[in-house]
């Protein structure tokens, strides 16, 4: 009787949250496709076009609304969270590679990694932007702002490597060191093949928190806007439906991640699984 009621309620419930997270991308769609360059913000649409998505990539006559100024920000955005995701992938992996022996003062340090993702964003922003203005730190996307991303996706990448590793079977590894073989090569031909998924899913974390960062970013970038902070610059001012056509395409630039993710993933563990088996045999 009790599972029977239950059941419906998480049904609704998850229904709700999928309205909640999706709802917004809908509505986004529906505005984006108003015809312009008049057009403005209106439901029900009157005229449907693709003019603002045309608009976004330079492709319609020049009007009273200024092109977005995105393109420098995106390729700052993507090329700060490439960097990103490599430093704190390798720093996820090390770090998550140390902890699984004890050593002396590891809860220490345990919890000064997981600080950096606790400590809200505008605080350690502002803390960095001062320290840098008081000993003369020129604050630019690629050092101070890197730094910062770092220090926030740093953990994420951590805490997933770390569960990767408390599920890994250390006996693979003692095998192939009875027989002769090096730490280091042990750990490239045996240990990182079976912890790629893992490793994946940290690239993920690591990425797309740097590549949506906002609080962190606009304290510690300089002059130089990301793509988040030249979004926020351009509606902050006046709205217009290419920020709705501009929201539509980076959310499916942001779903092709995920499908490229789940390919690697799959390819990865069918791989590992191959492994296994040629282990047992």
């Amino acid at each position: 009787m009790q599972t029977t009621f239950i059941k419906p309620v998480l049904g609704v419930y998850t229904a709700l949250f999928l309205l909640f997270l999706y709802g917004p991308f809908v509505v986004l769609g529906i505005l984006s496709f108003q015809i312009g360059p008049n057009g403005g913000p209106q439901f029900p649409i009157i005229e449907w076009s693709t003019y603002w998505y045309q608009h976004v990539f330079g492709l319609t006559p020049p009007s009273r609304i200024a092109p977005l100024p995105i393109y420098e920000g995106l390729a700052r955005s993507l090329t700060l969270a490439f960097m990103t995701m490599i430093v704190s992938t390798v720093l996820g992996v090390m770090s998550a590679q140390a902890f699984r022996t004890k050593f002396k003062g590891s809860d220490v340090v345990f919890y000064l990694i997981v600080l950096g993702m606790m400590v809200p964003g505008v605080l350690v922003g502002l803390g960095l932007a001062l320290v840098a203005n008081s000993v003369g730190i020129d604050r630019t996307w690629w050092s101070t702002a890197f730094v910062l991303h770092v220090v926030y996706t740093f953990p994420f990448a951590f805490l997933v490597m770390l569960a990767i590793f408390n599920r890994f079977d250390p006996s693979v590894e003692e095998a192939a060191w009875s027989l002769g073989v090096s730490p280091i090569k042990t750990f490239r031909k045996v240990t990182f093949p079976l912890i790629f998924p893992g490793v994946l899913s940290a690239m993920l974390f690591a990425f797309t928190l740097s590549y949506d960062e906002f609080s962190r970013t606009l304290f510690a970038s300089g002059r130089d806007l990301t793509l988040p902070l030249a979004i926020y610059g351009t509606f902050s001012i006046e709205i217009h439906p290419n920020i709705f056509a501009f929201g539509v395409l980076t959310t499916l630039f942001s779903f092709a991640l995920l499908a490229v993710y789940a390919i690697l993933m799959t390819v990865s563990l069918r791989r590992a699984k191959r492994l296994a088996i040629q282990e047992d045999a």
